[in-house]
């Protein structure tokens, strides 16, 4: 009797386990499993175009560089009366104490530091023929202003005289062209291959 109240009591858990089991089950199979969360993802922000005031107060570089140049006073902007441009002197004549024409300027000489050393002035000869330069020191010679002109004259307390006699002016390239000129050649090296003189012609055998 004891014996089949055991067996009765483990069919009937048995029996229970078998019917839990298929519920348990199903309840796992059908729940559905929880959506992934959603990953949104974020475009830039547009560009907010600067304000019109911003837009107003940003300065043109073009015309900073151009009000910087015009606003430089180291630049001259036209020609003062006391100054005079080097086209005015050249070709111009110079004239003695007694009003004669004793040259005419054909360069300036301007120093690196500025300023002009000399006046060259082209003297004697004929129409450039026979002419020279004479370096003139320009603190010798005077400028004067034409009334009513933008003409000047230039005099000189110098004669025509005392110019001839006066040494010649030669530029730098002068001077190089003469130095190159008057070096000697080196004419003491021969070729190592040169050539041997030729055999004189045999003489014709006399005729008997």
């Amino acid at each position: 009797m004891k014996e089949r109240l055991i067996s009765s009591v483990a069919a009937g858990a048995l029996l229970v386990g078998v019917a839990v089991a298929p519920m348990s089950f199903a309840q796992q199979t059908t729940t559905p499993p929880a959506p992934a969360p959603e990953t949104q993802t974020m475009e830039p922000a547009p560009a907010t175009p600067p304000a019109a005031d911003e837009q107003a107060q940003t300065p043109d570089t073009a015309d900073t560089t151009t009000d910087m140049a015009a606003g430089d006073a180291s630049y001259l902007t036209e020609q003062a009366d006391n100054q005079i441009s080097a086209n005015t002197y050249i070709g111009q004549s110079v004239y003695n104490a007694s009003d004669e024409s004793i040259g005419e300027i054909n360069d300036l000489i301007i120093e690196k530091e500025g300023g002009i050393a000399a006046a060259i002035v082209g003297v004697g000869g004929f129409l450039g023929i026979g002419e020279k330069n004479v370096a003139v020191p320009f603190d010798k010679i005077t400028v004067a202003d034409q009334p009513d002109s933008d003409d000047i004259k230039l005099t000189t307390m110098e004669t025509a005289d005392s110019l001839k006699a006066a040494p010649e002016f030669k530029t730098k390239s002068q001077l190089m062209a003469e130095r190159n000129a008057n070096q000697p050649v080196d004419t003491s090296t021969t070729s190592a291959t040169g050539t041997t003189p030729a055999p004189a012609p045999a003489e014709p055998a006399p005729q008997q």
